[in-house]
Order: C-alpha cells, then sequence, then structure tokens
C-alpha cells in the first residue's frame, strides 16, 4: 500500500526493477546521467529507493578504492537537492573515514544515522566502537560496539 492507502500502481514495481537492472550494468562514464534521470521517474520515492540501493551497493565496493572520492563527488552532484540520498553519500564518506583510519570527528559519528552506528560498530575500529559503545543511539548499536571490542580483546 501506498501513503495514500491504495494499492501501488503495478508499473512502479516493474520501473523500480527495470530501474535496478539498468543501475547495476551502466558503465562508469553513463552513470551520472542514469542516476539523473531515474530520480526524474514519476514516483519519487520508487525512484529513491532504487538509487539508495545504487549507492549502497557501489559505495560498498568502492570505499577501499581511490576511485570512491571521484565517484562520491559524481554522485553527490547527482543526487544534489535529495537531502536523504545526499546525507547516504556522507555517511558513507564517513564510514570510509572509520574504516580506512582516516581523520573523523567522533560527534559526526554519534549525530549520524542508526543505519552508520550500526555499520561502524561492526567496523573493526577500535575508536569508532569505543565511542558507539558508549553513546551509541540504540542499545543494539551499543551491544554489537561492546561486543566487537570484547572479540578484539578476548573476553
Amino acid at each position: 500500500m501506498n501513503p495514500h492507502g491504495t494499492l501501488p500502481d503495478p508499473d512502479e514495481h516493474v520501473r523500480f526493477a527495470a530501474h535496478l537492472d539498468e543501475l547495476r550494468q551502466v558503465a562508469d562514464v553513463d552513470e551520472v546521467d542514469l542516476v539523473r534521470r531515474v530520480l526524474t521517474d514519476p514516483d519519487p520515492t520508487m525512484a529513491q529507493s532504487a538509487v539508495l540501493r545504487h549507492l549502497d551497493r557501489r559505495a560498498a565496493g568502492l570505499c577501499l578504492d581511490p576511485a570512491y572520492e571521484a565517484w562520491v563527488g559524481a554522485m553527490a552532484q547527482a543526487v544534489s537537492g535529495r537531502p536523504f540520498l545526499t546525507r547516504r553519500l556522507r555517511e558513507w564518506s564517513l564510514l570510509r573515514a572509520v574504516t580506512l583510519n582516516l581523520p573523523w570527528h567522533p560527534d559526526d559519528l554519534l549525530t549520524s544515522s542508526n543505519w552508520l552506528q550500526l555499520k561502524a560498530a561492526a567496523a573493526a575500529n577500535t575508536e569508532a566502537r569505543q565511542v558507539l559503545a558508549e553513546a551509541g543511539r540504540t542499545k543494539r548499536i551499543r551491544n554489537t560496539a561492546r561486543a566487537g571490542l570484547d572479540r578484539r580483546t578476548g573476553h
């Protein structure tokens, strides 16, 4: 059901699957244009969801790659004006910094979404785990971070 209490248009499901398929296969040189085109879909929620899945997949694959910086800059321009997608890119960059032991600020981690806090709590960065074990937003985040610290210390 959609927010209006009616069943979604079946075409939305077809378009969503088609968008995901196109995004999975897009050449790097065409990626920005395709993301922009998907975001013009008549169903903005569905379009954003398809692009979010794409961003998550690509960011996870590029996180350790030096090409990440250029990619995230291009994607930030492509999703400009879409606060949720822009925030997700920022959070991927913070997760990358935590993962690669690049400079990051604990306050940025503590004000991030539950999604990022949980990912960072499971990452191998001891400082991030300590911050989240103490002040993570949810019990699950704090417990995940503590469990990672305990495994590291052998408790």
